[in-house]
């Protein structure tokens, strides 16, 4: 496979990670601290938390890849895994519409043209893949892999993401590190690598933070607790965005 690394080689470096990397989880709780002590609203500093808990996510594996110099394949336009089922809770999913009707109003006109569309296009086949049951079946990522449905974010014209500073953590922790060719022979590639064990210190400095923000009485538009517990298909909370203010 040309000067890409072997599967072998891949996971050997991520076996040196264990012994040379350690996620800097101060990094993560700091974020929360930053904007506990901020004089913006709650609905600001909620979704300024979130977006920055995300960059530092990025920018974890970016230490990582350098630790044991590994170099992403992912290109712009290489979109194979824009079709994986993508499941985040309902806290996220409120965080992501807050900061979507911050975007520029063209930008936020455009997606929110692309949602309408999206669904007149797919939304049969949601219907029928988003009901399987992703806590039971194990063969749901295949399932839904194969229907051939894209990320909702997924502008399919350019291959590109429409909101891309903030795809959720299984977007932004998926990544390929051999030949890009694995993820168009392959529906589930074995080749690849998924960071998403960092969610555990993003969701966790993002509850800690929303968590506070509850003992003070004010939590916005967050339902906590319960927002956090609540998962589903991502373009399943993005049925309701028109309604999301």
């Amino acid at each position: 496979m040309g000067n890409f690394l072997s599967f072998e080689e891949i996971q050997n470096k991520c076996e040196q990670l264990n012994e040379v990397y350690q996620i800097d989880e101060e990094k993560f709780f700091q974020i929360a601290e930053k904007w506990a002590d901020s004089e913006v609203s709650i609905e600001k500093k909620l979704v300024a938390s979130f977006s920055e808990l995300l960059q530092i996510v990025s920018d974890e594996i970016s230490g990582m890849e350098a630790a044991v110099d590994m170099k992403p394949t992912c290109g712009l336009g290489c979109a194979f895994c824009c079709y994986f089922p993508i499941i985040i809770n309902e806290m996220e999913a409120k965080l992501m519409k807050k900061a979507i009707k911050n975007f520029p109003d063209e930008r936020r006109e455009e997606l929110q043209a692309h949602f309408t569309k999206y669904f007149e296009q797919y939304g049969e086949k949601l219907d029928q893949i988003t009901a399987l049951d992703f806590e039971a079946d194990g063969d749901f990522k295949y399932t839904y892999k194969m229907s051939q449905v894209p990320c909702i974010m997924l502008n399919t014209e350019t291959n590109q993401c429409m909101a891309y500073e903030i795809r959720p953590i299984p977007c932004r922790t998926y990544v390929n590190y051999t030949d890009p060719k694995v993820c168009e022979q392959n529906p589930m590639p074995k080749e690849t690598i998924s960071f998403e064990f960092l969610y555990r210190e993003y969701m966790g400095a993002l509850n800690e933070f929303v968590q506070f923000l509850y003992d003070q009485g004010d939590t916005a538009f967050i339902h906590y607790p319960d927002d956090i517990y609540r998962h589903d298909y991502l373009p399943n909370w993005f049925r309701s965005y028109e309604r999301i203010t």
